[in-house]
């Protein structure tokens, strides 16, 4: 079903102040610093994913091997926008390299057409945690594979995407198996789930690498099952997946270098139409006086650029952010261009296809690092993800920050006004402090980790 995101309503729905619903014990941003030096800290909007990447950070993790943690739960957890069937875009920057560097693993489709997408998440966080990560592999993926063998209670924040995606799970029977009752109705939050077909995939890749997926049985199941049902994807196919490192672009805003993904994308043409028209509102005097008006024109200026009127209620997207004490950072948004995607699961894997095929759905994505320089620890790191309403967010965070403005709560941050489906989180060094915000109207979490002083 669509509904139209018309850009007469965007002010309507762009950067609503954020009153969150009940969050309990998992929502809100934790642990505040005296000074803006690097802290361990992780944002997402699944709380037992954000868990799970602040463990490894724990563990003496840097901060890429935090985020393709984070991601593998995700896929257990939050797999209506993170399944191992999907793609997504990744910026890194190491301030210790003085480097800054984007990588790309968006979903692609199949020679022969058909409904289903190559999957690409999984060689992206690959070759992201190959680059930047200091733990061994094994420990990067075993946290996902534990929740799908053993189980883990549904939380508030997959919940409500579930009833919302009720009909795409009731026509798949791995999806129907996992999250519907004996009576037919989607499960509630805290009902514990388990996905033995799906651990099983996930023991295949913590002990073959990303071969594990690609290759094997693993691939002969997803390729026999597209055949099966008129898809296209041949094992061949799969096996010459590559993620791409590239350059991301840079641009500048105030003090601040800013990096978004590169025009290579759909992702990186948005958010750059994006940049160049909230620097052009923000150069009049309107403009210069009003930033959520700046906003607003720059989201109705690049919708109709891309000619954008009408977009789907739920592009299964999320994105998430990492930081260690290194300063190493990272920001990530994964997308199955759809809730669970084609919302069929190859038998036998426990993996969702993400659907071909998907138009727009990409070019939301819109991970964001800005560090003064090269060499220092960055000011933000966060991604918007699921429609223009998450990419305008993390634009208007950092145009914030570039501004001189102090941001250190979620109400700050400000949610985009169609939470669950477009959302942002973020990790923001201002006023001398870090702290890690989830977006204000979801169930996600942000969080800290303490570090011991030598």
């Amino acid at each position: 079903m669509f509904y139209a995101r018309a850009l007469a309503g965007i002010a309507g729905l762009v950067l609503l102040a954020g009153c969150s619903a009940d969050l309990g014990s998992v929502g809100g941003a934790i642990g505040l610093s005296d000074t803006a030096k690097p802290q361990s800290l992780v944002v997402g909007d699944e709380p037992f994913a954000v868990k799970v990447g602040a463990a490894t950070l724990a563990q003496g993790g840097s901060a890429a091997d935090a985020a393709a943690a984070m991601y593998f739960a995700l896929s257990v957890t939050y797999p209506v926008a993170a399944g191992l069937g999907g793609g997504g875009i990744c910026l890194v920057h190491d301030p210790v390299k003085a480097e800054t560097q984007e990588f790309d693993f968006l979903s692609q489709d199949a020679a022969g057409g058909g409904s289903y997408a190559i999957a690409g998440n999984v060689r992206g966080f690959a070759l992201l945690q190959a680059n930047y990560g200091v733990l061994p592999w094994q420990k990067v993926v075993s946290p996902a594979e534990g929740y799908a063998a053993a189980g883990f209670p549904i939380s508030r924040a997959l919940a409500i995407r579930l009833a919302d995606a009720g009909d795409v799970i009731r026509l798949d029977a791995g999806l129907s198996a996992q999250f519907l009752d004996e009576e037919g109705h989607v499960k509630a939050a805290g009902e514990v789930v388990n996905n033995l077909d799906l651990a099983q995939t996930l023991a295949a890749i913590r002990t073959a690498g990303p071969e594990g997926f690609y290759a094997g049985p693993v691939a002969a199941k997803i390729a026999a099952y597209a055949a099966a049902e008129g898809g296209t994807i041949t094992e061949a196919e799969l096996a010459a997946y590559r993620a791409q490192a590239e350059t991301p672009r840079v641009a500048q805003m105030g003090s601040q270098y800013v990096y978004l993904p590169s025009q290579k994308t759909a992702a990186g043409s948005f958010a750059g139409v994006m940049l160049d028209n909230l620097s052009r509102a923000q150069s009049t005097d309107i403009g210069a006086k009003d930033l959520q008006a700046s906003i607003i024109y720059a989201v109705q200026q690049s919708l109709k650029a891309i000619k954008v009127t009408d977009l789907p209620k739920d592009l299964g997207s999320t994105g998430f952010a990492t930081m260690d004490v290194k300063g190493q950072a990272v920001a990530c948004a994964v997308t199955m261009s759809g809730p669970f995607g084609s919302g069929h699961t190859a038998r036998g894997t426990g993996v969702t296809l993400a659907k071909a095929s998907a138009g727009f759905s990409s070019a939301f994505l819109t991970p964001l690092l800005a560090a003064p320089r090269t060499d220092s620890p960055v000011v933000l790191a966060g991604a918007g993800a699921g429609g223009p309403n998450g990419s305008a967010s993390i634009f208007y965070a950092l145009a914030r920050i570039a501004a001189g403005d102090e941001i250190a709560t979620r109400k700050d941050l400000r949610t985009t006004g169609v939470a669950p489906y477009d959302t942002v989180n973020a990790i923001i060094c201002s006023g001398g402090s870090c702290t890690a915000l989830s977006d204000p109207a979801t169930n996600g979490l942000g969080a800290a980790v303490p570090t011991k002083e030598k």
